[in-house]
């Protein structure tokens, strides 16, 4: 059994599947799978969505699919209306959108508040001891670093003014995740908490019913 995770970009690819398995496969008897599906960037996530999920979920191997979890940063999307400027008046109307769109009971989008290089600020350890010195007291609460200066940007100008290179969001993301615990993560930012227990809701009920 396996999930489909739909993500917008490389970072997301090479790093989220082993992240989450780690949370997950230490509370199931019998592990899952996940395998990434990469869009190129959210316009074509949002997009190519319904079509992809209805082809995973209803294709030959629709039995071995626990469901299908997309994933976006709230940062970034454009499609958002205009009145709406807080992070859960975005994320409740976005998910909503995309999931009547697709119209599948397997499918459920999620957001990352408001990336998630956000879930890294929760572990400052795995950072060089210059970058997490240099970090503002708001990242006690990483889903909090928002929409006007996210995590990404946050990361760049504080590694620019205290190291001697800049943060590469592949290459260094993909080296703090793998040092990340998903458990400090999970206690600290309540939508990635929210992602990985549906998660893992939805993997138990799949190994119940397949018994």
């Amino acid at each position: 059994m396996r999930f489909i995770l739909f993500v917008e970009g490389y970072t997301e690819d090479k790093t989220l599947p082993q992240f989450l398995k780690k949370w997950l496969d230490s509370r199931l008897t019998n592990p899952v799978g996940i395998r990434t599906v990469r869009f190129e960037g959210w316009p074509e996530l949002v997009k190519d969505a319904p079509l992809k999920a209805k082809m995973h979920l209803n294709g030959p191997a629709k039995k071995d699919i626990v469901a299908v979890i997309s994933l976006l940063d709230l940062y970034g999307p454009t499609f958002y209306p205009n009145k709406l400027t807080e992070c859960k008046e975005r994320y409740d109307w976005a998910k909503e959108y995309i999931e009547k769109r697709v119209n599948q009971p397997k499918f459920f989008q999620f957001f990352a508040v408001h990336e998630i290089e956000a879930w890294l600020f929760s572990q400052p350890d795995i950072f060089p001891v210059k970058v997490k010195k240099a970090f503002p007291k708001k990242i006690q609460n990483p889903e909090t670093v928002n929409f006007n200066k996210p995590p990404t940007k946050l990361l760049e100008s504080i590694y620019r003014l205290h190291t001697s290179r800049s943060y590469k969001k592949v290459v260094n993301g993909k080296e703090l995740f793998g040092k990340l615990n998903p458990d400090v993560a999970y206690q600290k930012c309540p939508k990635l908490k929210e992602l990985l227990d549906k998660m893992l809701e939805l993997a138990q009920k799949s190994k119940s019913t397949t018994k």
